[in-house]
């Protein structure tokens, strides 16, 4: 018997990590006027930024019914010591709220325990690897809980937008805002603070933008694993992956895709940086 880690698709991992690391995702729904889409199934990042670019009006997400919760606790509760439900911050959308009201609905000997990340995609990604990796090396539900609030405690992220027009469509900023920034070319430096995606810096150019992500990093001491994760750019993400090398060797530094999650608010040519620093 073990821990089953799941978590949402906004932590943009891998199907490839999932199956690795025993993951259970459960996917947002993305609706493109009257298709609704499951992330991750339905589409995949490739896919959702094609028709992004492509489509009016833009699209939203919501997040997961307790049924889709429901479903895959009842799939692991019989084979697991416990459940750790892990996933994207609640003052982003309600996917914690659905797998809570899920765990209360659901009668098993199995206990649950649901976690709200305070982040999505690279930084969720890092929180579910360190609980994924205790739980494949056989540990008990209360010390892969143990870990999995550790490392929220140790993530930091910074990450860079082409434009902001998405953030306009999506009412994350004014839209004269966003007008006068696209003019200017104006790209913003996005982090996350107390759960909320926050602006750090506008610069004027992705390289600019890139070098303050470099400066980031090497500003950080004891960095334990990095992840980048793209927004339809797969060269610019490798690029930075090499230039990071110097920090942690680049075969170690892991690149996913963005998906629908953050990818409405950011649209194609991000890139995000997660770090998980410290003992």
């Amino acid at each position: 018997m073990a821990v089953k880690v799941t978590t949402d698709s906004s932590a943009d991992l891998s199907p490839e990590i999932a199956q690795e690391l025993d993951i259970g995702v459960v996917p947002i729904y993305v609706r493109f006027g009257d298709e609704v889409y499951r992330d991750g199934i339905d589409l995949d990042s490739d896919e959702f930024f094609k028709k992004l670019t492509g489509t009016v009006p833009h699209p939203v997400t919501s997040q997961p019914t307790p049924a889709d919760f429901s479903g895959i606790y009842s799939k692991h509760s019989g084979n697991n010591d416990g459940i750790i439900s892990i996933h994207i911050s609640s003052k982003i959308n309600g996917t914690c709220n659905s797998a809570m009201l899920a765990k209360a609905m659901f009668e098993s000997s199995c206990p649950i325990e649901v976690v709200d990340s305070t982040f999505n995609s690279g930084g969720l990604a890092l929180v579910v690897l360190a609980a994924a990796r205790l739980a494949r090396a056989g540990k008990g539900l209360l010390e892969v809980l143990e870990e999995t609030n550790l490392a929220i405690r140790q993530i930091e992220i910074l990450g860079i937008f082409d434009t902001m027009k998405y953030q306009a469509w999506s009412g994350r900023v004014n839209r004269a805002i966003a007008v006068t920034g696209s003019r200017l070319n104006l790209k913003p430096l996005i982090t996350f603070r107390n759960g909320e995606i926050v602006r750090a810096d506008i610069v004027r150019t992705v390289a600019i933008g890139m070098d303050h992500i470099y400066d980031f990093v090497r500003s950080k001491e004891d960095i334990r694993e990095i992840v980048i994760v793209h927004g339809a750019v797969p060269e610019l993400a490798n690029a930075l992956r090499l230039r990071l090398d110097s920090f942690l060797p680049a075969d170690e530094i892991i690149v996913l895709k963005m998906g629908a999650a953050l990818g409405v608010n950011s649209g194609p040519g991000a890139i995000l940086v997660a770090l998980r620093v410290g003992d």
